[in-house]
């Protein structure tokens, strides 16, 4: 009569552990490989859409260790000692990056970095210089606002970083060496360095690898087909 109940104990402690093993796993990959993300806001339009669920690759600039511990969703933990994993390569200008606010480091950032340390930074009449040469505009950038704010009417838009200039007129600025100069795609609506400024290389999580799901919470529910963007799945984030 004892044999089914051992027989049932250890298809229960099979099952415990390799669910356990695989929540492990998952930990790991998640903490030092690859995450999953959402995008909130529009700043990265039209390269990245409100909805888009994207993948991060976490090792390319070196994976790190854990530097907090607690409550996941809430500011409830405390801080670990931490280090980061020599990068396979570094941060480059184009490269789409998330990056934790330098403002408040339980938020993370998704923007297109700008320029690296040692470069310096001017925009004039909206238009990116990175050592005096034009910066490529990425192809899904856009600018939504025509009027052109001149370097001493930042006020009408945002308060700048340094007050050196406003929205469209900006600079110039030396970027510092282990710092990073981020901008959204989204030209003329995104809150990036020109509004806080330096991101630190301790900041950096990761590079933006490719659209995996796109929802779009505008359409009705009852047209589900058109809430999927098909056409974005499987995107390659450029």
């Amino acid at each position: 009569m004892s044999k089914p109940v051992v027989k049932k104990q250890s298809r229960f402690k099979g099952l415990t552990e390799g669910l356990f093993s695989a929540l492990i796993a998952a930990l790991i990959i998640r903490q030092f490989l690859i995450q999953a993300y959402t995008i909130p806001t529009s700043s990265m339009e039209d390269t990245l859409l409100i909805g888009d669920f994207l993948l991060v690759n976490k090792f390319n600039y070196g994976m790190r260790t854990p530097d907090w511990i607690g409550i996941p969703y809430t500011k409830i933990g405390f801080d670990l000692p931490w280090f980061r994993f020599p990068a396979l390569r570094h941060v480059k200008p184009y490269d789409v990056v998330v990056f934790r606010y330098p403002k408040d480091h339980s938020l993370d950032y998704i923007k297109r970095c700008i320029a690296k340390g040692g470069q310096t930074v001017e925009i004039v009449n909206k238009v990116v210089y990175v050592d005096g040469k034009k910066f490529p505009l990425p192809p899904h950038a856009k600018f939504v606002d025509p009027r052109i704010f001149k370097r001493d009417e930042g006020h009408f838009f945002f308060p700048t970083f340094r007050n050196l200039g406003s929205r469209d007129n900006y600079g110039p600025i030396t970027i510092p060496k282990g710092k990073y100069w981020m901008m959204g795609d989204n030209r003329d609506n995104s809150s990036d360095s020109r509004v806080w400024g330096f991101v630190d290389h301790s900041e950096i999580v990761g590079q933006a690898l490719i659209i995996y799901f796109s929802w779009d919470s505008q359409v009705p529910i009852t047209q589900i087909f058109r809430k999927i963007r098909f056409g974005r799945i499987g995107r390659v984030i450029r």
